[in-house]
């Protein structure tokens, strides 16, 4: 969060959460110390501060084996965190509501904060965590303090400050599939009001999976980061914090399975002889790619923040430049043919900054005041192009010239296409017609072909926000915020179609229409056009042009109204009413379209987000247990289906999910933690009439025989939303001993369950279905003495498999593949500090 002094409201949660705060106690007793935090400008227990948030500290983070925000999911169970077809493609969810991923229009609705600096794209996040002190997660929408894409949620991760005094910590894993990993962070003070904070990292590993063409390793990983971090306190009451970050990603990423054949696919093993994926062994962790997938990430990036004391308020101002950077190459058929390959790149410039004037009254009101710049300039695309096996493939798809076809033509043209493609007999028909211009067998799907998928996009947005509590009286706190949000997106396309036979316009072709074309063989020709085929010039639009501005802008006022009550007793209360808005998102992807053309529309319109809130928080002898049931809609919600080759980017009228999170912790001995939570999810599409269409249903999505095209959209209205699970759970058993003379062990031991979810609603529901039961474990001593741990740790330690998400397999028209999850890691990690 920009003010992220705000999100430490759980930090007694975070000292129950972490095995730590079994050692702040004496042995014989289990009481929990009370924790004070400044959640709203004011010092308040974890039990006054009406929010429903996660916190995770440092030794859960390091116990649990939490390397970056993918492994996080498995602490919090309101969040879920996906990777899918590059390292940088990865979707963050808090109660089911989640987007943006591998389309760069449409930003997360979960917003990501790294010491209070806004990451507006979510692989920038993905850096190997640097020294934590906390992670927090904020659930529901907190757009009237954080502005900026957080209508689902937000996530802030708050390093350590430098310390002025010298110390530091160096650390290393070994484990199985090779991994090697090593970082550290040093310390130490310039001068009396100067200190520094040096950290980096190196973390490689052989990959999980092995692609059995070319006998490499996938999902390997090998990245490295530097970060330095200067804090300057001239006077008790200035401070002033410059970071400045460079991080390195380049993998063989990702592994894809397919999970279903269909008769495209097969005809790939059967007809071209190459070798294709069994769905009957998912899990096998080999996959199958001409080619091996590589990913070159980089993100860099400084920031500089100012903390001025008045007295009366505190001043804070956070300025930050990013730019990130990120290339991948995959060949998408999934295939041991050539058929076609992937090269994606993006270049994201990022420029914020944030001020904010918070009150430091000891009186009943208290209040905060602020506002949040950003530009963004974006360059995204793709190339597209196929390879040597795609004229080979698309002869094959078309099928052979049918008797029919044959008998229409005159006799001394039968011979020429007797036992040839349809495809070919096209050429061959159009040939005499215009013999420089189409070749027989050499005009369409030759290698280099394809599609060249480029944009640019310019956004500018802006917030003033503000909050005020006061305290009515001892027992009743009233809470309201205000936001003022603006956006202003400028795109613009430069898509160019290298693709011959898709830009035809087969039921028009002279030489067909001549003969009279058979419904059979334009379905067939038809399927072949993998590029704009539902669209009647057959060819992109590019964007500005003259019907067409290329700008999107919306604003936004939202709110939030909480009321909190302490009935005593340990027991307090909070009912909350909140609003939330993200702005509108461009399609940047092949799908996208004119207005009013067919197919899925070039932008998303803003959603509008409100959560009705009831919380009861209440604390006992040796723990707590908090509950928190909401009602949370989102109106215009910008679906981002994923179809194989671009992405349907539409709003839906209106998804809500109705709710409830759990959290507790229990030290019932000295010597004993306990940690439960759990969420429970009811998601409905209240409206959703322009859902994108998938060939598996046939009721809502007949294909038409006269043109060989279903329609774009379905009707999902009174549907559960996929990737939404019912139930989340979790839960953690830590035992610690003293075992004297300055040692000291724990052993931990954590399960996580989600219910049976089907992934997404492009793929068949029977095919994407899968539930989780994941246990980590981890046994560590402590040399105090010498400030020395050493641990041994697993991750999936039953292998529980599963796949992550799935999706329609590229040009293999009823076939699907899908993320398998990883399997069980294991291995040692000792850490010094000093």
């Amino acid at each position: 969060m920009r003010n992220v002094h705000l999100l430490g409201v759980s930090a007694l949660a975070l000292a129950i959460a972490s095995p730590a705060f079994a050692q702040q106690k004496a042995a014989d007793n289990n009481s929990i110390e009370e924790i004070v935090v400044t959640a709203t400008k004011r010092e308040q227990t974890l039990q006054d501060v009406p929010i429903s948030v996660a916190v995770t500290g440092q030794q859960t983070i390091e116990r649990a084996q939490v390397k970056d925000l993918i492994d996080l999911q498995s602490v919090v169970p309101s969040l879920k965190v996906s990777q899918f077809n590059a390292t940088g493609q990865t979707n963050f969810v808090i109660r089911g509501f989640g987007n943006g991923n591998g389309n760069d229009g449409i930003e997360s609705s979960v917003g990501v904060f790294i010491d209070g600096v806004y990451r507006s794209r979510s692989a920038a996040a993905l850096d190997d965590l640097p020294e934590v002190e906390r992670i927090e997660v904020l659930r529901g929408p907190q757009s009237t303090l954080f502005g900026k894409n957080v209508s689902a949620g937000a996530i802030s991760i708050v390093t350590k400050k430098p310390q002025f005094e010298t110390g530091g910590k160096v650390e290393a894993t070994m484990g199985n599939y090779n991994q090697k990993q090593i970082k550290g962070t040093f310390t130490t003070p310039l001068s009396d009001t100067l200190a520094i904070r040096l950290s980096g990292s190196l973390n490689k590993r052989d990959g999980f999976f092995t692609n059995v063409i070319t006998g490499n390793d996938v999902n390997t990983r090998d990245r490295w980061s530097v970060r330095g971090d200067v804090l300057w306190e001239p006077t008790d009451k200035t401070s002033v914090r410059i970071i400045a970050d460079y991080n390195k990603i380049k993998e063989t990423c990702c592994a894809v399975a397919q999970i279903y054949n269909g008769p495209a696919t097969q005809a790939i093993g059967a007809v071209l002889g190459k070798q294709i994926g069994n769905p009957n062994d998912i899990f096998s962790y080999n996959v199958v790619f001409n080619t091996d997938p590589s990913n070159d990430l980089s993100g860099k990036g400084v920031s500089g923040q100012i903390d001025h004391d008045f007295g009366f308020a505190k001043l804070t101002s956070i300025t930050a430049y990013r730019n990130q950077k990120n290339a991948s190459f995959q060949d998408i058929d999934f295939s041991g043919a050539d058929i076609s390959n992937n090269r994606t790149a993006n270049n994201i410039k990022t420029f914020t900054q944030e001020v904010r004037l918070a009150s430091n009254s000891d009186g009943p009101l208290n209040w905060l005041i602020g506002g949040f710049y950003e530009h963004e300039k974006l360059d995204t695309g793709r190339t597209i192009t196929y390879g040597k096996d795609i004229r080979s493939y698309a002869d094959v798809l078309s099928g052979a010239v049918p008797a029919t076809l044959l008998g229409a033509l005159p006799p001394t043209l039968r011979p020429a296409l007797t036992g040839k493609s349809n495809l070919y007999a096209l050429e061959f028909l159009q040939s005499l017609a215009t013999p420089t211009l189409v070749k027989p067998g050499s005009t369409y799907f030759q290698a280099g072909q394809g599609l060249n998928d480029y944009y640019s996009m310019t956004q500018r947005s802006y917030s003033i926000f503000g909050q005020a509590d006061y305290k009515v009286t001892d027992k009743l706190t009233i809470t309201g915020g205000l936001a003022y949000l603006s956006d202003d997106k400028k795109a613009s396309s430069n898509v160019v179609m290298n693709d011959p036979f898709s830009a035809l316009n087969l039921a028009a072709v002279p030489q067909f229409q001549a003969i009279g074309l058979p419904g059979n063989l334009y379905q067939a020709l038809g399927a072949l056009q993998f590029f704009y085929a539902n669209t009647t010039n057959h060819a992109p639009v590019n964007f500005p042009n003259a019907t067409e501005s290329g700008e999107l802008k919306g604003d936004k006022v939202t709110y939030a109204i909480r009321a909190a009550y302490d009935f005593g007793h340990h027991i307090n209360a909070y009912v909350s009413y909140s609003t939330g808005w993200k702005a509108g998102a461009y399609n940047l992807s092949s799908d996208s379209r004119p207005p009013n053309a067919n197919g899925v529309g070039r932008t998303a319109q803003p959603e509008n987000v409100d959560v009705y809130e009831l919380g009861v928080k209440t604390s006992f002898t040796g723990g707590y247990a908090n509950v928190a049931v909401f009602k949370q809609s989102i109106k215009g919600f910008q679906s981002n289906a994923y179809t194989g080759l671009g992405y349907s980017l539409v709003n839906a009228g209106e998804e809500s999910v109705k709710g409830f999170e759990f959290d507790s912790a229990w030290r019932p001995i000295s010597w004993l933690n306990l940690t439960a939570a759990a969420t429970y999810l009811d998601p409905v599409y209240d409206s959703f009439t322009g859902a994108a269409c998938v060939n598996y249903d046939t009721a809502r999505c007949p294909v038409n025989p006269a043109t060989g095209l279903r329609p774009n959209f379905r009707n999902l209205t009174g549907d559960t939303p996929a990737g939404i699970p019912k139930w989340t759970v979790s839960g953690s058993a830590t035992i610690n001993h003293d075992f004297g003379n300055d040692y000291s062990g724990y052993a931990r031991v954590e399960y996580d369950y989600v219910s049976k979810t089907q992934l997404t609603e492009t793929v068949p529901p029977n095919l994407n279905s899968y539930s989780q039961n994941v246990v980590n474990a981890s046994i560590g001593v402590t040399n105090r003495a010498n400030q020395i741990d050493i641990m041994f740790w697993a991750r999936n330690l039953t292998k529980d498999k599963y796949l992550i998400s799935a999706f329609p397999t590229v040009a293999q028209d009823g076939s699907y593949s899908g993320y398998p999850s990883q399997p069980r890691t294991y291995g040692v990690t000792v850490r010094k500090s000093f």
